[in-house]
Order: structure tokens, then sequence, then C-alpha cells
């Protein structure tokens, strides 16, 4: 399959690159190595993909542009059979300060790609949408038909890309999933997480810091399982015009996270709390049923796993990904 994901040189979009490249499908990614973090961690993925398009039968092209430009967005979606937008100005925090970028690039960008991808004979549209459209909880686990009330502009952002996702999956006859990922972490994550941070203050001597009392919950994908269920829709038709719940199911304390990974790496260390940042959501819990039935996704790790997995990989390669994380 040909294949484009655009925001591939992140986290997610760089392990779907990967995967892609490592079951023989060509693969094209579209990335403006935005810096919203260190973009050394994204020319570390980048060089991981080249490899695994020699070492392998996939193959690998790599453009450097934005999805805010639709004429780029074009040319590249005419070529592909499926779309993988991954591509999103990220962070719910920084969203509070500066709304106008998240609205001009999450949804104006997707619109360019619905829009190339409804002229075009595209077998399939699947968009990374957040567990943030849904804003504070009527109840839990949040199911698909929950009410969607962000309080973030980030999270207004991804609902209004999944609704004309959706809408044009609808109106258009565009084959096109919205996947609502719930806070991914594994190998590779972005820096400025939560489970990084805990993990290289507590292996260089700092305590973690905890952002309000800890008592906010949050239901964390492993990437694999996440991987896996995009992967899917590469052979499954069922999820088209829908959104889905991607999450691992469990959900653990902010708190408590801390407290395990500190347990774990730096028993001596207490824990430092510091204000809690506007817009951050209380709690987060997915019901991943309607993936399940449609997908067949079914999470593989457990929160205390994939940490456990995680904290692997960082020792592995700390020489590399610590000082990016330190950095932040």
């Amino acid at each position: 399959m040909d294949i484009l994901i655009t925001g591939g040189a992140g986290f997610i979009g760089g392990n779907l690159a990967e995967s892609f490249i490592s079951d023989g499908h060509s693969v094209t990614v579209l990335d403006s190595l935005e810096p919203f973090y260190d973009t050394r961690l994204k020319q570390h993925t980048i060089d991981i993909c080249e490899q695994r398009a020699v070492e392998g039968d996939g193959s690998y092209h790599f453009v450097e542009g934005d999805v805010r430009d639709l004429e780029l967005v074009t040319d590249l979606v005419d070529d592909v059979d499926y779309v993988y937008h991954q591509a999103a100005q990220a962070g719910v925090r920084p969203s509070v300060k500066n709304p106008r970028r998240y609205d001009d690039i999450n949804v104006d960008g997707t619109l360019n790609v619905l829009d190339a991808a409804r002229d075009s004979d595209i077998e399939r549209v699947v968009l990374a949408s957040s567990s943030s459209v849904y804003g504070r909880p009527e109840y839990l686990p949040y199911d698909e038909s929950h009410p969607t009330m962000p309080i973030s502009p980030y999270g207004a952002s991804k609902l209004a890309a999944e609704r004309y996702t959706c809408a044009y999956s609808e109106v258009y006859d565009l084959p096109a999933v919205a996947l609502r990922y719930f806070t991914v972490y594994g190998p590779r994550m972005r820096p400025n997480m939560a489970i990084s941070n805990f993990v290289s203050r507590c292996l260089n001597g700092k305590p973690p810091v905890v952002y309000g009392d800890g008592m906010q919950t949050r239901d964390f994908t492993f990437i694999d399982d996440v991987v896996d269920a995009n992967a899917r829709l590469l052979s499954k038709d069922a999820a088209d015009g829908e959104v889905l719940n991607i999450g691992s199911t469990d959900s653990i304390e902010i708190l408590t996270l801390a407290e395990e990974i500190r347990d774990q790496l730096a028993p001596e260390q207490d824990i430092v709390f510091e204000d809690q940042y506007e817009a951050d959501a209380e709690h987060t819990h997915a019901d991943s049923s309607k993936a399940s039935e449609l997908l067949g996704y079914d999470p593989s790790r457990t929160i205390r796993d994939g940490v456990s997995e995680f904290i692997d990989w960082y020792r592995a390669n700390r020489n590399w990904y610590e000082p990016l994380v330190l950095e932040e």
C-alpha cells in the first residue's frame, strides 16, 4: 500500500511510519519539523524509518512541509491509497495562550487534507483526534456518546477537525475514521510528558513534580496499541464515518503513577507539588468497546506494564534521549 502520514516525524506518526515500512508498505511522511519539542527527536525518528526502509521491503520518503499548504497536500494525497492525518499543533496548555494557531493548523490543515482526499480515489482517511474533546466528565468511562464540551482551545480544535472528518464522510462519501487517543506514551514519546519527566527526574536524583493534588486520573495508552488500532484500518471498513475511542480501558491517579515510578527508581525522593495548570482535564478514562467491536481492538498493556517497558527502553536509550528530556 502507498500511505501518507502527515505529522509522520512526531511520536505517534513516527511509530506508525516505522511499523508500516516494516510491514512492506510504501510510506510518505509530511512534517513541518515544528519545534514544539526538540527536533532532534524527530530527526532520530526519520533516521530510524530510513534504516527500516533499507533493511526491509518497504520504502520511505520524507517531505518537509506544512498541512496548511493545500497545493503540496493535494499533490501528496493524489499519489497514495491511505492518509493517516496525525499532523496537529499539540499541547493543551499552550493552546490557552494562542488559540488561533490551533485553529489554523488543526482545523484548516485538516480541511486541506479532506479537500484533497475527496477529489481523489483515496481508500481511507484516518484522523488523529483526542480525548480532550470530552472536557469535564458527566460519567466515566467516556463512551463515544458522551457529550463533547472541550475546556481548552486545543480540545475545541480537535473536535472541529473530527466533526469535519465525519461530515465529509457523510456528504462526500469519503471513507474516513476519527480515532480519539487517550494520552499515548511509550518509546520516543514527547519529552515534556508526565511519564518521561517522572522517569528522568528520578533517574537524575530529582523529585517528581505533580501539578495539583495528584488526584487527577488518566487513561494512558501504550504506543504499540495505538499503532495496532491504526493498522487495522488498512483492511477494515466497518468504522468508516465513525469516531472511536482508543484507550487502555485502565486509569491511574497521577500521584499514584508518580509514586510508583519513584518507588522503582528513587525511593528516597519526596514528591513535589506545584499549581495545576489551567485547562488540564481532571479525569480521562476510555470505554474502547466500540473499537473492539468494529476493529477487534484489544489493548495489550496495562499502565503498570507499559511504564515498566518504557523505563527499560529509557535506560537502554538514555545516552541520546535523556538530554532532550532534561532540556525541556
